[in-house]
Parts: structure tokens; C-alpha cells; sequence
């Protein structure tokens, strides 16, 4: 039988690995305003989670437990590693150990927040700028320790087309991060779009959100994530994928699948180290993991639901070996 999902489901979080909270910690919250929701120190294994969330009246499971919300960045600190001069990140971009491509913001004004951030070259570094290439609505920052953020436009809020293009760089610009900032989507690179589809949409749930095709450079992004609602359409418009969080969008190059000589992506897990997991939330993650136990014997499972140090939670992998993890909704709920 298949798999049960029921609306309880959630992409709740993805998962960084960072060198230095002091530096990590003040860089999402001055640049794009996300609250420290939650704290969790594991003194004895020596590593800290920071849930990290937009915490605003009009999202999801505002002022609630951080595993019912989503939109989550979670970044974990193995202790020390602030200390190390040669420690240092795999951001997923680099070969021979690409995987992981970026995580993604979608902001109110992203001309003005653009040029708000070029103001201070010295405090912020970007990968690619607007004016850089020839996809100009879109920029790429760099985080403290060189993971990838893509900024976009918030289409609901504001068409590209109207917004602040006579900024003046000679005058100082003020930047409102109060509202409507939006961890939109977190990418990772797959070999086989068909596995990887089959996977996310069978075993995890996830709906295929939209498609798009670069013909010319020779790839396709797929987008998914949960989609609950009844009355909203698929695929999304570019205002409504815009404008919603916990997006996971999968880059496949063309010719990957059938390539013998392609040895696969790097899963961020295993060394060099960068990028961790998404994870899944839910009511019952019980029911669910025995599900895709009866349903999928052959799926991979790096921990068994309950069978870890931390309990109620579980681990899978996909068909590229990236992790997921899978608990309750109600995960850490009496640190509160």
C-alpha cells in the first residue's frame, strides 16, 4: 500500500554545519532578520544545534515549538572548530566535491537589498551580483563560511520590474527586514532526475511544485515541497513559488544519469564536511517510518526511528545519498 501523508507534514529545516556561532549567528540575524528560535547543546557528544526562523504573526506556528514551523535553519556547531585556524567548510560547490548547491532568501525589494549589502564589501561578499552574468534577477551571497545564498524577488510582494532602480550609490540606503523575508528553498544537485522524483514525491510526500529547463546551458530545476492546500493549483506561478518557504529545488545536468564515468555528488556528510540534511516533521513519525519500512524494504536507513541518542527521530537517504531526517512535531517541545 502506499505511503500516508497527512497535513501535519512539513519540510521543517535544512541543516548547516558552521565553524563559528559568534560569527554565524549575528550574520542571518543582522542580514536577513531570522530569530534564534531554539538552542540545543549536546555537551557529551560536543556539538549545538541554533534553530534559526523567521518568527513573524503571519507564518506558520508562530510563537510554537521549532519542529511545527518551517522554513528552519538549522546550524550545527561541533565544538572547537572556532578555535581551529585550519578548519574550514565544503560549501558544495567545488569539484571534486560538488553536491549541495545553496540555500535561498526571497526578499521584499532585492534591487534595494542588493545595494544595500554592496555598501559593506568588507562585511559582505557576493558570488555573483546582479549585474553579473545574464540572469539579472537573481544575486548570490556568500555566508561566513562560504555556503551559497540566492537572493530573489518576493514576486507577491513586488514585480521585479517595479522596483528600485534608480537607487543612487553615492547616497546611503536603509533596509526594512522586518517583514516578508522568506527562506524560500534549499538546492542539492541529483544524478537521475526519475529516482530522485520517485523518492521525493513516494517516500517523502513532496508535491512537484514547478519545472524549468535551461535548453542552453543544459539543465533542469525541478521544485518541490509540501502543498497542502486544495484550492492552490500546480504548478505554482512565480508569485505564489516566490513567496512561500521550505522549497527544495533539485538541479539535474543533463547527461549525469547515463554517464558511466560520473562517480555521483558529494552528500556533505562525509569528508570533506559541509552540508548536513533537510528534515521532515510530523504528528506520528512512528506510523510513518513503519510505512516506508513495509513499503520500501529496500530504502536505506542510516538510523532507525528511536534507535539514536536523541530519540524519536529517524534517518533516510535519497537515491544521491543525502540524508533526511524524520521526528515529531513536538521534538524538543519541553526545552521551551
Amino acid at each position: 500500500m502506499p505511503v500516508t501523508f497527512d497535513d501535519s507534514f512539513a519540510l521543517n529545516h535544512t541543516c548547516l554545519r558552521i565553524k563559528d556561532p559568534s560569527v554565524s549567528l549575528p550574520f542571518y540575524r543582522d542580514t536577513f532578520g531570522l530569530d534564534l528560535v531554539s538552542t540545543f547543546p549536546f555537551p557529551e557528544k560536543s556539538f549545538t544545534l541554533y534553530m534559526l526562523a523567521f518568527n513573524r504573526p503571519a507564518l506558520k506556528a508562530y510563537n510554537q515549538n521549532w519542529a511545527k514551523k518551517d522554513g528552519v535553519l538549522e546550524l550545527t556547531h561541533n565544538h572547537g572548530t572556532e578555535l581551529d585556524p585550519n578548519y574550514s567548510l565544503n560549501n558544495g560547490n567545488v569539484e571534486p566535491h560538488r553536491g549541495f548547491g545553496h540555500i535561498c532568501f526571497s526578499v521584499n525589494d532585492l534591487v534595494k537589498t542588493c545595494s544595500y549589502l554592496q555598501q559593506f564589501p568588507n562585511k559582505y561578499k557576493f558570488k555573483k551580483t546582479l549585474s553579473d552574468g545574464n540572469q539579472r534577477d537573481i544575486a548570490f551571497l556568500l555566508d561566513p563560511d562560504g555556503y551559497w545564498i540566492e537572493l530573489i524577488q518576493n514576486y507577491k510582494v513586488s514585480p521585479f520590474d517595479q522596483l528600485s532602480t534608480n537607487l543612487t550609490p553615492s547616497a546611503p540606503i536603509e533596509l526594512d527586514i522586518s517583514s516578508n523575508y522568506l527562506f524560500n528553498h534549499t538546492m542539492i544537485r541529483v544524478k537521475d532526475p526519475k529516482a530522485s522524483l520517485h523518492f521525493y514525491q513516494n517516500v517523502l510526500g513532496f508535491k512537484l511544485l514547478s519545472t524549468k529547463s535551461f535548453e542552453s546551458a543544459k539543465f533542469t530545476l525541478y521544485f518541490l515541497g509540501y502543498h497542502h492546500s486544495k484550492d492552490t493549483p500546480l504548478p505554482l506561478t512565480k508569485d505564489l513559488q516566490s513567496s512561500r518557504q521550505s522549497i527544495l529545488e533539485l538541479t539535474h545536468n543533463w547527461g549525469t544519469e547515463s554517464d558511466p564515468n560520473f562517480k555521483g555528488y558529494h552528500n556533505g556528510n562525509d569528508p570533506p564536511q559541509g552540508y548536513g540534511h533537510i528534515g521532515i516533521s510530523m504528528d506520528d513519525p512512528q506510523s510513518y517510518c513503519r510505512q516506508l519500512s513495509e513499503t520500501f524494504p529496500n530504502l536505506t536507513w542510516s538510523l532507525q526511528y528511536n534507535k539514536g541518542f536523541i530519540k524519536n527521530i529517524a534517518f533516510i537517504k535519497d537515491p544521491d545519498n543525502y540524508s533526511i531526517e524524520i521526528f515529531p512535531n513536538t521534538l524538543f517541545e519541553s526545552h521551551l
